[in-house]
């Protein structure tokens, strides 16, 4: 548990975008503070469990903020650890000036994982890390997974950049309990996101061999295939030199870190993102989901007292349907 003197009252949930105009890099630094807390207080986790979902959660918050209004960013790690799944979504405002929202749960086997293990990380397993970018009505959904590199879910995001986009990319991410003096201990999260963006004509050349484990690439292999590989290092480097406690906050702002970090690179920061709790479910919904199954399952699904119950994953709502309402009479 980090000791903070102070946790101000107000919600730090917000990413911000930056451009460092002397390298070609765009990044965002992002907080997650009262979004991230409900999150988590609606499970029992583990430390361990809960300090992967933070992490996943801060990691969708930093690639999604770039959708476009009223499409979705979803990120799934699945393993064959201890910890088998860890789903997240990140939906693009629905309008301009309303904040964006965000969801997470994890999938584990409630016996295997220690309570707080050294290196939560390694509760996965082998396994692969996805995103999938949900573009609305009539738009087909693009996905792209990677296999599990590395040592955290930062690791993993840049492997899927490097190796799906051709991205250089970098993550500084943590994420902890902090409390005031006498006050409940709450989960914060903080991190920075950079990416170099190849100036339009520069010169590309072929990629040598995949200096990754496994064979796959890095930010650094992708950042010597272009012109900017002096300015991608300068970049990352000065990103290493970042401390836990200015990610989280509270006491140095996203605008004060962003300047401590890339006052050299001409920092250009726009309006910040906020970002909020939001789940989708609904008894519509469910009752939609419903309409795919037969009378049959519908019976097998159907508890002692006659009625047919669903529980949301994301946020713990009890749904509870007889199904004759639904237009089954149910078969056992």
């Amino acid at each position: 548990m980090t000791d903070t003197a102070q946790i101000p009252s107000a919600s730090d949930d917000s990413i911000l975008p930056f451009q460092l105009a002397r390298a070609d890099i765009r990044g965002r630094v992002a907080r997650l503070d009262a979004s991230l807390e409900t999150i988590l207080s609606q499970h029992d986790y583990p430390p361990s469990v809960a300090a992967l979902v933070a992490e996943a959660a801060l990691l969708t918050a930093l690639i999604g903020q770039t959708l476009k209004l009223r499409w979705r960013l979803s990120l799934q790690v699945r393993g064959d650890g201890p910890i088998r799944l860890i789903a997240t979504d990140y939906f693009a405002p629905e309008a301009e000036g309303e904040p964006a929202r965000i969801r997470a749960y994890a999938g584990y086997d409630r016996e295997a994982p220690p309570p707080s293990a050294p290196d939560p990380f390694t509760l996965l397993g082998k396994g692969v890390f996805g995103l999938m970018i949900d573009q609305g009505r009539d738009m087909a959904p693009y996905q792209g997974v990677t296999p599990l590199a590395g040592s955290s879910l930062a690791d993993c995001a840049e492997t899927y950049f490097a190796q799906s986009e051709q991205i250089a990319t970098r993550f500084a991410v943590t994420a902890a309990e902090a409390s005031a003096p006498g006050g409940p201990s709450v989960w914060r999260a903080g991190g920075v996101m950079v990416q170099h963006l190849p100036a339009a004509g520069e010169h590309v050349r072929t990629p040598d061999a995949p200096s990754g484990p496994d064979g796959l690439m890095t930010s650094e292999d992708i950042a010597a295939m272009g012109d900017g590989e002096d300015n991608w290092r300068r970049a990352t480097l000065l990103l290493e030199t970042v401390e836990a406690h200015e990610l989280l906050g509270p006491h140095v702002s996203a605008e004060r870190l962003l300047v401590r970090l890339f006052h050299e690179e001409a920092p250009v920061a726009y309006p910040a993102q906020p970002i909020t709790f939001g789940c989708t479910c609904s008894a519509e919904r469910v009752e939609a989901a419903m309409a795919q199954y037969s009378a049959k399952d519908i019976g097998h699904m159907t508890d002692e007292d006659g009625k047919l119950t669903a529980d949301c994953q994301f946020c713990g709502a009890h749904y509870e349907f007889d199904p004759k309402t639904l237009g089954f009479e149910a078969e056992r």
